[in-house]
This record gives structure tokens, sequence and C-alpha cells, in this order.
């Protein structure tokens, strides 16, 4: 907790993806939505995709399914990318409090035992082979937690991860499983797992190490062994998050609906600018979601309205726009303080 080695902190060039993935996806929202609008009011010339909804007067049936599958594709992008956030954060907390029961994947298969051995014997040849020549004496993890930390190769990056490598190897032979891994061992099988998992992303990264195609391919065959043995989620974590955010769906939907269609812009959204919007959302959460980036669907989809009625001429309301920049904005840094300030509370108070 008071320590910092090359698993801790902060890594910013993944932070710095995230940020510019939370504060572009918005703007893209935007001028997507606004560009889609503008092509489908060339394409589709019926007008009755253009009005807005006359009271509780359903609309033609063609026009609901269109917004019956656009609201069932951000519906289905937005749990998918807000639901790995959930269960980011509940395995987090798991492996933090009960580590001896979510630290490791204590069930997985015999098959991927035994590919985890192939793969851990193809990598320890590769790293001894890079270390040939040298040797280390005593702890190899604070060499690796350096190149971790550091992302610069020295005399004893290949040589540690080797030593790391083959004791991880020997602590799953002499249990036989990961499931027979004793309760006292099991975080620091764990640490040594991630650790050698990151140092290889990194290694694969750099260009000086200058590794073949077939060396690359066996150290990633081996880094997603190690994953599958520390980055699991159960089935009922997963079943837990997606009810919560139905729950949280259907209970707190109203004031956001409204907001989205009915403030932001000076007059009614229509079908089109709903349907242009909602396309665009769940297309920038579906290209999230592929590079393991997290958006907010709220901020992307407000953006996208926004961007129909600027397209549309319907002008906007630029008080509501106003609160919207400013959440967009804010929101990060205020999370950022808010939690650092609540880990140095209870850090000192616990």
């Amino acid at each position: 907790m008071h320590g910092q080695d090359g698993t801790s902190g902060v890594d910013w060039s993944k932070a710095t993806e995230i940020g510019y993935s939370l504060l572009l996806s918005p703007l893209f929202g935007f001028v997507a939505a606004a560009l889609l609008l503008l092509v489908l009011k060339l394409i589709v010339r019926n007008p009755a995709l253009y009005r807005e909804p006359k009271g509780n007067q359903p609309p033609p049936w063609w026009i609901r399914g269109t917004l019956i599958a656009t609201c069932t594709g951000v519906s289905f992008t937005h749990g998918s990318n807000d639901g790995q956030k959930g269960m980011g954060l509940i395995m987090l907390i798991l492996i933090g409090t009960v580590p001896t029961a979510y630290a490791l994947n204590r069930s997985m298969p015999a098959s991927q035992m035994e590919e985890f051995r192939t793969t851990s014997a193809a990598a320890a040849a590769i790293v001894q082979q890079k270390a040939a020549g040298h040797n280390i004496i005593g702890d190899p993890r604070p060499a690796v937690s350096l190149y971790v930390s550091q992302r610069k190769i020295n005399e004893g990056t290949y040589p540690s991860l080797s030593v790391l490598i083959q004791d991880i190897a020997r602590q799953v032979s002499e249990y036989g499983s990961l499931a027979k891994i004793p309760a006292a061992a099991v975080g620091n099988t764990r640490n040594d797992m991630y650790l050698v998992s990151e140092a290889l992303r990194f290694l694969m990264k750099d260009k000086e190490n200058e590794l073949s195609a077939d060396e690359i391919a066996k150290l990633s065959a081996y880094k997603r062994s190690l994953d599958n043995a520390t980055r699991f989620i159960p089935l009922w974590v997963k079943v837990a998050v997606a009810i919560a955010l139905g729950l949280g769906t259907m209970i707190g939907w109203k004031r956001i609906v409204v907001t989205v269609g009915e403030k932001i812009g000076k007059a009614h959204i229509t079908y089109a600018q709903g349907a242009c919007a909602e396309v665009v959302a769940a297309g920038t959460i579906a290209a999230a979601d592929v590079y393991g980036l997290p958006v907010s669907t709220t901020h992307v989809l407000s953006s996208g309205v926004a961007g129909t009625m600027a397209a549309n001429g319907s002008g906007l309301q630029w008080a509501t726009v106003r609160n919207l920049l400013l959440a967009w904005v804010l929101t990060l840094p205020a999370a950022i303080m808010l939690s650092a300030s609540l880990y140095v509370l209870f850090v000192n108070v616990f």
C-alpha cells in the first residue's frame, strides 16, 4: 500500500489513451451524427421520418422498428462498455479482500494447464537465449519491475525475466494446477504472473529487442496463458453486473431521456435525429470496446443529438449544452481527485 514497484502507480500511456477516448468521443459523436442526418435526408425522402412525435400517437411501424433496432444497439454496446467497468471494479475488490479465492483462476481446465506448460517452456527458451552470458544473484523481481516502470532494457532485464518465468513454471509444476496452490502462496504467484505479463507486453512493443515474428507469437501465447490465469471474471459477477445495469436503466432512465430528447435542441427531437444519434453512439461505443477503451454513453449520445440539431437547423439550448460540456470536462478530474482523497484518508485512518 505504501511502496511503489513496476506494477504500481499510473500507466500514463494507457491513462492518456483513456483520456483521449473520453474527451474525443463526444466530438466524434457530434460530427458523425450531423453528417449521418444530412446523408439520410439525401437518401430517404419520406417526410414522416423527419417529423417530431405527436403526443402519444405511435409512429408508423417501419419507423418504430428502426428505432427499436437502433435503441437495441445502444443498449447492447452500453452494457458491454459499462459492464466491463463494473466487472473490473468488482474483481479488484474481490482480489483485494478475498485473494485466496479470486487472485488466480482456480477453475482453469486441464487442457489450459497443459497449454500453459507448453507456452511457458517456449517463452523460457526465447528469454534464456536473449539472456545468454548474463546471470543474476538474488531476487529477480526488482529488475523486471524496473523495466516495467521505465521501459528501458538493461543487462539485468532478460536474465531476471528468465528466472521469474522458470520460477512460475516451477510453482505450477510443483502443485500440478492453480487450484492446488496453497493460499499462502497465491498472492506471490499472481504477482509474479502479472509482472511477467506486463514485462512481455512492453518487450514485444520495444523495437530494441529485434524479436522475430515467430518469437513474438510464442511470447504472445505465453502472455495469453498468464492472463487466463490472472485476468478472469466468474459467471456470477457478469450476471450481477448485467442485472444491476438493467435495473439501473429501468429506474433512472426518465430524467436523462427527457434531457436528451427535449432539452438539448430548441425543437423536439425527430425520429431521424434519434435514429442517427443512436447509430453513431452504438458504433462509437462498439469501436471503443474493440480497443478496450472506456467511453461515456450519455456523453456520446447527447453529443450526437446536439449534432443532429445543428445539422437540422433546429437550434441548441445553450444552457443545457453548457451543463453537458461542464460535466464532460469536469467528470474525469473530479473523479480522480475524489478517489485520491478517499484513498489517502482510508490509508491514514485504517
